[in-house]
């Protein structure tokens, strides 16, 4: 089985101009047109790029929030790993039933009632019609429809529609299931209820995929996020730097357009280097200028399998002698401390490389977060250094994954 729920790799998507100025046709040139195979020259202008050479990996079991301004690309990536849109070059992969929530009543048909649609709805998505009418009673309840589940879904209110869809969505147990800001319609009742329901999905180990513009959601609840601008990511790692970026972004854009009318976004943004790669942080004390993540024989696996050893590599330069203390904390994606351990290495100078071995992960499957801190004479190098470390799902639920045997 693939660590990946969702593999995308460099993908493009354009989309024909529906019109284009000073153009006339009629049905005798058409025909002519098609009779003697003769084909529309396409005209610089006339695509629009919306997606631009994207690449992402999202980890099973893991809760990837998308964000980034309106127009930069995100629905379209969603409709891509739904398979409404099909890429115009590149690849996506998708293991696993997949379901979702992009815009509200989509795949409703109006005239028919909500116990109808239910029953269509949980077909097209892959189950018989046993499935179907088995679920069918805790469908009708989470929605909280009442009497109106009998009624043509046309007669329906908004909170209406979006109580069906997310119903329906999240009782096919699918293994995928994403979300594009259809959150925002419903009240604060079922909003909890909803919050729940997802809190089950991260427990169970599903992957969510969410759009949408709450930064403090994303922050908060997701594991890792992605910022899209102009089609591209300009930077995917841990929510909450993810989330700071693009706000210091938007402050430097709304500072910038306020002196000349150009907009920092449309600058180049700066993508968060991957595991293993050169990071540097520059203090009166010293710097950091790598942390590597390996499972304790040299490889860095795109998901960590919960059996494999950890091994956490810092490399370091200090520009005086003094008392270094070593930290990391390992967080869940909800923000929970998992484990905490610190270490003095004693007084140092120069440069070196501090290392920590865990024989066994023991994780349940997810994306978890790496708080490296290093400490000299009580002042911080840098602290803390973030990093993600996503972990394989296997058999069973939680946070733990000890060694264990059943017997009889």
């Amino acid at each position: 089985m693939t660590p990946d729920a969702i593999v995308i790799n460099n993908v493009f998507k354009s989309f024909k101009k529906t019109s284009k100025k000073n153009e006339y046709t009629t049905m005798k040139s058409e025909l002519v047109r098609l009779l003697t195979f003769q084909r529309r020259l396409v005209e610089p202008g006339t695509h629009i790029e919306a997606l631009k050479g994207v690449d992402l990996r999202i980890p099973r079991g893991s809760t990837v929030g998308i964000i980034g301004r309106n127009g930069s690309g995100k629905s379209t990536l969603l409709k891509l790993m739904t398979g409404i849109y099909s890429p115009t070059t590149g690849t996506i992969d998708v293991h696993g039933r997949i379901s979702a929530l992009l815009e509200l009543g989509a795949g409703f048909h109006p005239d028919f009632t909500g116990r109808e649609n239910i029953l269509i709805n949980g077909i097209i998505l892959g189950m018989s019609r046993a499935e179907v009418k088995e679920r069918m009673p805790g469908i009708i309840e989470f929605a909280e429809l009442g009497d109106f589940i009998d009624e043509p879904v046309r007669t329906y209110s908004s909170g209406m529609f979006m109580r069906l869809a997310f119903a329906v969505a999240t009782h096919v147990e699918p293994d995928v299931l994403i979300i594009d800001e259809i959150m925002a319609v419903g009240d604060e009742h079922f909003s909890r209820k909803s919050q729940v329901k997802m809190n089950e999905f991260r427990r169970s180990g599903k992957t969510i995929v969410l759009v949408t513009h709450d930064l403090a959601t994303v922050q908060n609840w997701c594991s890792a996020a992605a910022w899209i601008d102009g089609g591209r990511i300009r930077m995917y790692g841990s929510a909450p730097d993810v989330v700071n970026e693009y706000r210091r972004a938007v402050a430097a854009a709304e500072a910038e357009g306020q002196k000349t009318g150009h907009s920092a976004l449309d600058q180049p943004g700066l993508a968060l280097p991957s595991m293993g790669q050169v990071h540097e942080a520059v203090a009166p004390l010293g710097t950091i200028s790598a942390v590597r993540l390996t499972d304790g024989k040299g490889a860095t696996p795109v998901a960590f399998s919960p059996d494999a050893g950890l091994t956490v590599e810092v490399d370091w330069t200090l520009r005086e002698k003094a008392k270094v203390r070593f930290g990391l904390d390992l967080m869940s994606a909800d923000g929970r401390l998992v484990f905490s351990t610190g270490w003095d290495g004693g007084e140092l100078s120069g440069s070196g490389t501090a290392r920590l071995e865990l024989a066994r992960l023991g994780l349940g499957g997810g994306v978890y977060e790496l708080l490296l801190s290093v400490a000299g004479n009580g002042e911080p190098v840098k602290n803390p250094f973030r990093l993600a470390l996503h972990v394989a799902a296997t058999e069973g639920v939680g946070l733990l994954r000890p060694e264990l045997r059943w017997s009889l």
